[in-house]
């Protein structure tokens, strides 16, 4: 019902994709607002984990407006894959950094843009995308949510921040995993195809 109204307003999925990327800006700002007491640590969690589920609404809507409504453009492809780069950054970085601990937030976003590399790598290399995980992105948005929930949480028990502190690292390992993964399994698959 929403990719038909988008369709019907002439949005495009182009847009759509931009706007994935103002919607984890948006996030980003709420995280690092609550982090430094600008904003309601409650409230700036909250508002935080809304916009990453903002962005994963972008991210399915520009598919199903660019397919069932017929607006596939040439550069698609780029604008489906390039502004996911930039919001993964943004979230985890800015998450990480609103807790004290900017270097582990720089590695998960270093990690989420190279398992895109290695996806892109093999599909380049074998024709096939490789989405698995155990921190694709499906999964590292989840566990961000789910933590940026628990954060806002955190003042019932007189916490402040250790929550996301230790989501941010497990995403970063986790992340890491995935990429060694993608690279074994696009290895083998290489090995397999050499006649």
């Amino acid at each position: 019902m929403l990719a038909k109204s988008l369709t019907a307003k002439g949005v495009t999925p182009n847009a759509i994709s931009a706007f994935s990327v103002v919607a984890a800006a948006g996030g980003g700002l709420a995280f690092l607002a609550a982090g430094n007491g600008s904003l309601d640590w409650k409230g700036g969690w909250l508002a935080g984990a809304a916009c990453i589920q903002l962005r994963l609404i972008c991210n399915l809507m520009d598919g199903m407006v660019a397919i069932e409504g017929g607006k596939k453009s040439p550069t698609g492809d780029l604008w489906n894959e390039l502004p996911d780069r930039f919001a993964d950054t943004i979230l985890l970085a800015c998450a990480a950094w609103a807790v004290g601990s900017p270097w582990v937030g720089a590695l998960a976003a270093w990690a989420s843009v190279m398992t895109a590399y290695v996806r892109a790598s093999g599909a380049a290399l074998v024709g096939t995308h490789d989405f698995c995980g155990p921190f694709a992105k499906p999964q590292r948005m989840a566990a961000l949510t789910v933590a940026a929930l628990v954060t806002a949480a955190e003042p019932l028990w007189k916490g402040h921040g250790q929550v996301m502190k230790i989501a941010i690292m497990i995403i970063a390992a986790g992340t890491c995993v995935t990429i060694i993964r993608r690279v074994m399994r696009l290895s083998a698959k290489l090995k397999e195809a050499r006649p």
